[in-house]
C-alpha cells in the first residue's frame, strides 16, 4: 500500500561507534526520502566520527576506522543533512529510543540548529511490537515474505523499515494511512526530550521517567530539590534533554 503523505517523510538509519547517545557518534547514515507523489530517492554518507570504532561494534555493522578515515566528520556536512531533512517528517526502526536522539546530539556537537521537535515521528519497530513483537529482520521476513540482505547496513536497514511500512499498511486494516495516526499509534509516550527522560504525564505535565524522581512533576522536583538540575548539568545527558530541563527551569522564574 501506497503511503499517504501530505509532505515529505524520511526512512532513516544510523550506524554508529556504539549506542551511548550521550557519548558516542555516527559513523554511517542512510536515508529514503519519499514524496507526496510517491517519488522517491535515497543517499548513504560514511561519516568520520574522529574516534576509534570500537572492533564490537565493527563486527555488527562492518565499518571500521581504515572505511571513513578519509570520510567528512559530521560537522563538516551537518548543515547538508539538516537541509535534505527540512520539512520532512522523519521515520526509523527503533529510532525514537535511539536514531533521533543520535542525530539530534551531532547536530547539537555540531553547532547547527534543527528543530525536531516539530516534526512528526513514526517509530515502525513500535508499531511491529504492538502486532508482532520481533527483530527488524524478522519483521522483513513476515511481513515482505523474503530474508533480508545486508542487515546491520544502513541503506539496507533504512530502505528495509520503509519496505515494512508499507506492508504493514496492507496487513493491519485499522492501521490509517496518515502520519498523524501512524506518529502516534507507534509512540509509546509522549516524550518532552528526545531521550525519553521526561515525559508527558496523562495531564500533559512533564514528569521525570528516570532514577530517584520517576514519576513526579519536573517543576516540583526541581522546587523542591533544586541542586538536581546541576546534578543533571553535570552528568552525561545529552544536550536535548540538558536543553529541555534549563527552559522548563526558566519558564518557573
Amino acid at each position: 500500500m501506497k503511503l499517504q503523505l501530505t509532505k515529505p517523510i524520511i526512512f532513516f538509519d544510523l550506524e554508529t561507534t556504539g549506542v551511548s547517545i550521550a557519548k558516542d557518534h555516527i559513523v554511517e547514515i542512510s536515508y529514503v526520502k519519499i514524496y507526496p507523489n510517491g517519488d522517491e530517492e535515497s543517499k548513504t554518507r560514511r561519516i568520520n566520527p574522529g574516534v576509534h570504532i570500537p572492533e564490537e561494534s565493527s563486527a555488527v555493522h562492518h565499518i571500521t576506522d581504515e572505511d571513513v578515515k578519509d570520510c567528512p566528520t559530521f560537522k563538516q556536512v551537518a548543515q547538508e543533512v539538516a537541509q535534505e531533512i527540512d520539512g520532512c517528517d522523519i521515520a526509523g526502526y527503533n529510532s525514537t529510543q535511539f536514531d533521533v536522539p543520535m542525530l539530534a546530539e551531532e547536530f547539537y556537537r555540531a553547532e547547527v540548529k534543527v528543530d525536531l521537535h516539530e516534526r512528526k515521528f513514526i517509530d515502525v519497530q513500535n508499531i511491529f511490537w504492538k502486532k508482532e513483537p520481533r527483530t527488524l529482520t524478522a519483521a522483513y521476513k513476515f511481513y515482505c515474505h523474503a530474508d533480508l540482505e545486508g542487515a546491520h547496513g544502513a541503506n539496507a536497514d533504512a530502505q528495509a523499515t520503509y519496505d515494512v511500512m508499507k506492508a504493514q499498511l496492507d496487513h493491519y486494516p485499522d492501521l490509517e494511512n496518515n502520519v498523524d495516526f501512524l506518529s502516534e499509534y507507534s509512540t509509546f509516550a509522549h516524550r518532552a526530550d528526545f531521550a525519553g527522560l521526561m515525559v508527558y504525564n496523562d495531564k500533559n505535565e512533564i514528569i521525570f521517567n528516570f532514577g530517584k524522581h520517576k514519576g513526579k512533576r519536573v517543576c516540583d522536583v526541581l522546587k523542591q530539590e533544586p541542586s538536581y538540575y546541576g546534578w543533571v548539568m553535570s552528568r552525561d545527558f545529552t544536550h536535548d534533554t540538558k536543553e529541555v530541563l534549563t527552559n522548563i527551569k526558566n519558564s518557573m522564574k
